[in-house]
């Protein structure tokens, strides 16, 4: 695969990966995903801004060398230290003898720590610096916990190209480069899923990044993993709601059953929902995928955890789940529990302390002895009325 010119002197030399399907022994990859480096030319100086995942660091160098040799690299970008951007910063440098890795404070360290860069090879920028190549300026901005500490995003302002790595990504690595060959759609449905698993802990640094990129109004956005973007509204307008916690009136389900018994639990709360006109989502966890509902806790205010109790304990696909919720840090503001149980409970008691340290507010929790009777049945018709109260409060 070629390269693809986003500028005059800008173009994008990174690398497709189609074959993942796992991201930090974590995230799902169901349509692999792309190491998207750039390559800015000045008339004066060259940048490589981002480089590779471990792996294919000549594939990078093949690239960079369909535009200028890589011996002539002035500067090598690094936005971020996380290996799949910056693996290959060592591979570049050892190529172009003379060039200086640019990074933040933080970012310095990393460099040292990770990837054994001499101190005396880093420049360290902030937000009052800019590099001039010569008809093109790279200027920085700070993006900390976006989402390591030592993030930052580079601005092309001759040309309004904004790179900011990790921040607007998404797990694509498709044969399109921009996201208006998918469909607005596809694309956001996409991006929503990286924003889920990636960048949902880190709401308040997003919100202070946003506010800076609506400030440079760039007309490029071009991230580190994924489609870029032509519209930049597009993506900065999801991000404005996802970042900002911009419920819908919906209620997330996810549950687990051995015996069809917590599973008729979750059925009887779902249509009474759906009777009163609330979207319910609603995810078998032994055949969801986990992304997917790290996908739908970006706005859903309410979480319903459906688990039977296995062993004197909760069944472990619903704590995992349970515990993914905590961990992302999702906005949920409210959740209750439907569990049943043979001859002893258990399940309750450790979801409970799962969700124990967050700001989730929960409803009610239902546990039946063997099938629900008619007692459980009616307290689960009265949840539905409150879960149905709390939408209304939303703002």
């Amino acid at each position: 695969m070629g390269t693809v010119e986003l500028a005059p002197g800008i173009h994008w030399v990174g690398v497709k990966d189609p074959s993942r399907r796992l991201f930090d022994g974590l995230i799902p990859l169901p349509h692999g995903t792309s190491y998207n480096a750039y390559l800015v030319k000045g008339a004066d100086k060259t940048a490589l801004i981002d480089t590779t995942n471990p792996g294919f660091e000549e594939e990078l160098v093949d690239k960079i060398s369909q535009h200028t040799e890589p011996t002539s690299i002035d500067y090598v970008i690094m936005n971020h230290a996380e290996p799949d951007h910056a693996s290959a910063c060592g591979r570049i440098l050892s190529l172009a003898e003379e060039a200086i890795l640019v990074t933040s404070a933080k970012g310095k360290e990393a460099a040292m720590m990770y990837f054994g860069v001499p101190e005396e090879r880093i420049m360290v920028v902030d937000e009052g610096s800019s590099i001039d190549l010569g008809g093109k300026t790279l200027k920085f901005v700070d993006a900390p916990w976006l989402h390591w500490p030592e993030t930052m995003f580079t601005f092309v302002p001759e040309d309004r190209v904004l790179f900011p790595c990790d921040f607007f990504g998404s797990h694509i690595a498709y044969g399109e480069f921009y996201a208006d060959e998918f469909g607005d759609g596809h694309t956001l449905e996409l991006a929503k899923l990286y924003f889920a698993e990636i960048m949902m802990p880190f709401r308040k640094p997003a919100m202070k990044a946003i506010e800076k990129v609506k400030a440079l109004d760039p007309k490029l956005i071009a991230p580190s993993h994924g489609v870029m973007y032509r519209e930049p509204k597009l993506i900065v307008d999801a991000y404005t709601d996802w970042a900002g916690e911009k419920m819908k009136r919906k209620v997330l389900m996810v549950y687990v059953s051995m015996w069809g018994r917590t599973e008729h639990m979750v059925k009887v709360l779902r249509e009474a929902l759906i009777s009163k006109g609330i979207e319910v989502q609603v995810f078998d966890l032994t055949v969801t995928g986990i992304g997917e509902v790290a996908k739908q806790l970006v706005d859903s205010p309410i979480l319903v955890i459906g688990a039977p109790t296995v062993l004197g304990g909760v069944h472990p696909v619903a704590a995992y789940a349970t515990l993914l919720t905590k961990t992302l840090r999702a906005p949920t503001k409210y959740a209750a529990i439907l569990s049943s149980h043979g001859w002893s409970g258990g399940a309750v008691k450790q979801l409970s302390g799962l969700l124990e340290g967050t700001k989730i507010e929960v409803l009610d929790i239902i546990d039946s002895k063997g099938p629900a009777g008619d007692e459980e049945i009616q307290r689960i018709l009265n949840l539905a009325d409150g879960i149905q109260t709390k939408l209304d409060e939303l703002p």
